[in-house]
């Protein structure tokens, strides 16, 4: 993969590029991720799609102004980032907050979106869960443990990538990382919830929702699914909150066969 930098409103933002496609994919992470959340599939999608996958502004390795971090200022970011890389139209695959971000830049930042996946996205439930809890701990008190336990959680698995922890004790730990995290937090919390606004979603979309996720459950994917016109969904079973890293080829063989 190409590492590169973009400015944005005087920010510096972080992306992964790979690939040489007409045709682009972007990649949008959850709370608290980064680009590298979506190293396992990046690979498969460049043989298909130039594939794009930023550090959200406040995340990653981008800078962390200090901003209130609600949700349509994530989605006019994502609007400015795709027309500073030059994109015209594009596929984009979103998980959790970035499945809310995604969504939300279509209907209201008129992002020109082809085809759009949510992966266990945002936007309905309003309460936490007990493994999210642990996620939200692990970020603002960053150890190898805390970590740990919050990436067993969220999977449901007990064997986890050190690089996968390290990473996240090492970004949740950078100057304004815990500020950004926590404001994103709230501007969730203080969000109006997206089923109302779904059905301004005009264009194919595929949701996508593993069996046992435990940070944002399954049962919330009717709202989604029930909201989009043209909308199809597909259970990942035996996986959590992260279909796309727990089992990657599969995941890679659904999005594609939806993207084409």
């Amino acid at each position: 993969m190409t590492v590169k930098t973009t400015e944005i409103d005087g920010n510096k933002i972080r992306y992964f590029e790979k690939g040489t496609s007409k045709d682009t994919l972007l990649l949008l992470h959850g709370l608290g991720a980064s680009a590298e959340r979506w190293e396992y599939v990046i690979p498969l999608f460049a043989k298909k799609f130039k594939v794009i996958v930023p550090d959200l502004i406040g995340f990653g390795y981008s800078d962390k102004p200090m901003v209130d971090y609600t949700t349509d200022y994530f989605a006019e970011f994502v609007s400015k980032f795709v027309n500073k890389v030059g994109i015209k139209e594009l596929n984009v695959i979103g998980s959790s907050l970035g499945g809310q971000i995604a969504a939300e830049s279509i209907i209201n930042h008129d992002v020109n979106v082809k085809k759009l996946v949510l992966v266990s996205p945002s936007g309905v439930m309003k309460h936490s869960t007990p493994a999210l809890d642990v996620y939200i701990s692990a970020a603002l008190y960053p150890n190898t443990d805390s970590a740990l336990n919050a990436f067993q959680a969220m999977s449901g698995r007990k064997k986890i990538d050190e690089k996968i922890v390290s990473g996240f004790v090492e970004r949740m730990q950078l100057p304004n990382a815990k500020m950004a995290f926590m404001s994103t937090l709230l501007g969730l919390s203080n969000s109006q919830i997206i089923t109302e606004k779904l059905q301004l979603i005009t264009i194919p979309t595929l949701i996508v929702w593993g069996e046992n996720d435990p940070i944002i459950p399954i049962e919330y994917a009717q709202s989604f699914v029930s909201g989009i016109n043209d909308c199809r969904f597909y259970k990942m079973t035996g996986c959590g909150h992260v279909p796309y890293a727990e089992k990657p080829n599969v995941f890679f063989q659904i999005v594609s066969d939806f993207l084409n």
